[in-house]
């Protein structure tokens, strides 16, 4: 592939619901560029975007990939992005690297719960937009319904460049109302001039005043010459709208095919001319040296620097870190530092990839997306640079993981194993994490949702050849004690020579302090028990805490009072007082009103406001206490709650289920309680049959 400048690049990431043709429309671009000489179907599972085994097993797009389109002397790097929420992530590292996206939007289906994701991400990073409308190929399919559906969501700012002209049910063409020209397809790539059927004028007509409007809304000088009457020729239509789609004044709606390629070249030039090129976009890091601020703007002319928006570790195919050039131009040759890793990195060569099929290229220019293999320190949100001038970027902010599962690995000796994927995975997926829970003895994994879980289980099964299942995770809870208790404890034994003795008298009682697990305090009066038993006591209630008599969870918030005792001069020891003091904890908890004490997460649930009513009534049925609702614009209400924590696990699902998808919910611990009557006895006799 050619080495191309930064003012002949476009870096687009499509967006949209699962299914709604994102991979087809890419199928279809890089047909109808000659990047291939035929078009995949994602039902046969060969498309140039979901290569990887798990996409085509299940039928949908799981990782953002990558594939440049050469188009009219310039290149258009198409990102293309999962649908389904839980592959969030991906979307937000296409979208990190991206100047301007695609919503693509189906005909059939109008506007879904992922289209109007896919505005609020353009939103978060800040993307000029544009819509595409397809299966315009389908007979019924209204493309007028679906152009008043997009202003009725998301304003006027939405303006229609073309309209579909049929025949007998059939797309046979289409009218540019920015030229007030209309075009029939001569196949579903090329096309010639025809006349505007009187058919279409009661249309036309709303449409292009719509756009004359915001047009002369861009400037003084047009909004004057409007108002007197004047035409506004085709190249004023199209600077104007070219300066307020890249200020997001405008959002173009654009229609076609995405499996039949139809109008697809009309796009492609549509994206070079209306979408800013990385010249027209500002970008700026830090000199890691000097403290100060490094303004990048994609210029070439500067030192090098490339943020890796992406890694990718694939068994067959290798590891390979995606990169953005932010300024300077990247050779293969090149020595680059990573000032976060504090280490060089000599790439050797860089590509450019291809869907999974990289092709080496001699160098890179600001704003140009590649990718180098066998990088050995550098992760996804690093920075690439000099030793004589390291850069760091900012690091985007991913989506985080609440949902949770418990894995077990199955097949015993493979521990070492499923370490290995999981961390592999992690290194690919910005939203996927594993914690080990020691207080439950479990290994926990969360991701963005079920699904998201799943198909990482998938993975580990298909790529790495181990196995794990997953499990209900054990909820943390903690023991302690309301009451107080008064423990004579005594241990002695006799084993012929030296014997084992060891007496403590103790107070137990509550701390008050339920982050601390105890308090030992002495007032042992005339040595009955000798200074030298003390720290063995101290650590016989330190291992006592760690899994209480209640239900073998640790207890916290306990005060423990050693007053008296005896010992003996020749059978005494450290191992008969720590003894002693266990047998003492034992009792003195369970004399001393033990409860159990369950995590309290403080919740915040985002929703539109026509959920809030559903959200607060399922809140309640999972004991959670309502705190307030707030107002956040938009149309959505965010519920603030606590909640018990085992009203978390599955809440994702049923907050999809009752949101139609549109309902997103965060949280974080914030103290203990103690969990009522009938909880506090299924836990104890769940763990009584687990032991």
């Amino acid at each position: 592939m050619k080495v191309y400048k930064s003012d002949e690049i476009r870096n687009v990431v499509l967006l949209g619901h699962g299914g709604c043709g994102k991979s087809s429309l890419l199928e279809a671009m890089a047909f109808a560029s000659g990047a291939i000489n035929r078009m995949g179907k994602t039902e046969d599972h060969n498309t140039i975007s979901d290569f990887d085994k798990e996409e085509q097993k299940r039928g949908f797009s799981i990782s953002m990939t990558t594939y440049p389109i050469e188009w009219e002397k310039s290149k258009i790097n198409v990102m293309d992005t999962p649908g389904f929420f839980g592959f969030v992530g991906e979307v937000e590292e296409a979208a990190s690297a991206a100047d301007a996206a695609i919503i693509i939007v189906s005909g059939k289906s109008g506007i879904e719960v992922g289209t109007e994701k896919a505005w609020e991400i353009c939103d978060k990073f800040d993307l000029p937009r544009m819509f595409f409308v397809t299966d315009m190929d389908v007979d019924n399919v209204s493309y007028h319904d679906v152009v008043d559906a997009l202003v009725e969501k998301f304003g006027k700012k939405v303006a229609p460049l073309y309209m579909p002209l049929r025949e007998d049910g059939k797309l046979t063409g289409y009218v540019n109302i920015v030229l007030n020209k209309g075009r029939k397809f001569t196949d579903n790539i090329k096309w010639e001039e025809c006349p505007i059927p009187d058919a279409a004028e009661e249309y036309l007509e709303g449409y292009r005043d719509e756009m004359i409007e915001a047009v002369a809304e861009t400037s003084e000088e047009l909004m004057e010459r409007y108002f007197e009457g004047e035409e506004f020729t085709p190249d004023e239509i199209r600077n104007a709208l070219r300066t307020s789609v890249a200020e997001g004044d405008i959002v173009p709606v654009v229609m076609g095919s995405s499996l039949t390629g139809a109008n697809v070249t009309s796009l492609m030039s549509d994206i070079l001319y209306y979408f800013p090129a990385p010249t027209d976009c500002k970008c700026a890091g830090v000199n890691a040296s000097t403290n100060e601020p490094f303004e990048a703007n994609y210029d070439d002319s500067l030192v090098k620097s490339a943020y890796v928006f992406k890694t990718m570790v694939d068994p067959f195919i290798g590891r390979y870190s995606f990169f953005k050039v932010m300024s300077g131009v990247i050779k293969g040759a090149d020595v680059l530092y990573n000032a976060e890793a504090g280490s060089e990195e000599k790439p050797g060569k860089i590509y450019v990839m291809k869907g999974n099929k990289p092709e080496e290229v001699e160098e890179l220019h600001a704003g140009d997306i590649g990718a180098a293999g066998k990088l050995n320190v550098t992760k996804t949100g690093d920075t690439l640079s000099t030793k004589a001038a390291p850069i760091t970027f900012a690091k985007p902010e991913f989506s985080k993981p609440y949902t949770y599962q418990r894995y077990v690995v199955v097949k015993k000796g493979d521990d070492d194993k499923v370490s290995q994927a999981f961390s592999k995975l992690m290194a690919e997926d910005m939203t996927l994490k594993t914690v080990i829970d020691s207080a439950n003895s479990q290994a926990l994994v969360y991701g963005i949702d079920d699904q998201h879980i799943d198909v990482t289980v998938s993975k580990i099964k298909d790529r790495y050849k181990a196995e794990v299942a997953l499990e209900t995770p054990k909820v943390a809870f903690r023991e302690t004690i309301l009451g107080n208790s008064d423990i004579d404890s005594k241990y002695k034994k006799q084993t012929g020579g030296h014997g084992q003795y060891g007496h403590v008298k103790m107070r137990f009682e509550p701390s008050g302090d339920l982050e601390t697990p105890f308090v030992f305090e002495e007032c042992v009066v005339g040595g009955t028990v000798p200074k030298n038993y003390f720290p063995a006591v101290e650590k016989g209630l330190n291992d006592s805490v760690q899994a209480g008599p209640v239900a073998g969870y640790p207890v916290v918030g306990i005060k423990a009072t050693l007053y008296d005792g005896s010992y003996h001069p020749v059978d005494s020891s450290e191992m008969a007082f720590k003894t002693a003091t266990t047998q003492a904890f034992k009792q003195g908890v369970m004399e001393a009103k033990p409860v159990l004490l369950e995590p309290i997460v403080n919740i915040k649930v985002v929703v539109p406001d026509s959920y809030t009513g559903d959200v607060m009534g399922d809140l309640n049925k999972r004991r959670g206490r309502v705190l307030g609702m707030n107002p956040i614009g938009g149309g959505k209400t965010e519920v603030v709650a606590d909640l018990p924590m085992t009203g978390v696990f599955d809440y994702c699902t049923t907050l999809r289920s009752m949101t139609g998808g549109r309902g997103d919910y965060s949280y974080e611990f914030v103290r203990y309680e103690q969990a009522p009557a009938d909880v506090q006895e299924a836990e104890i006799k769940a763990r009584q049959e687990e032991e």
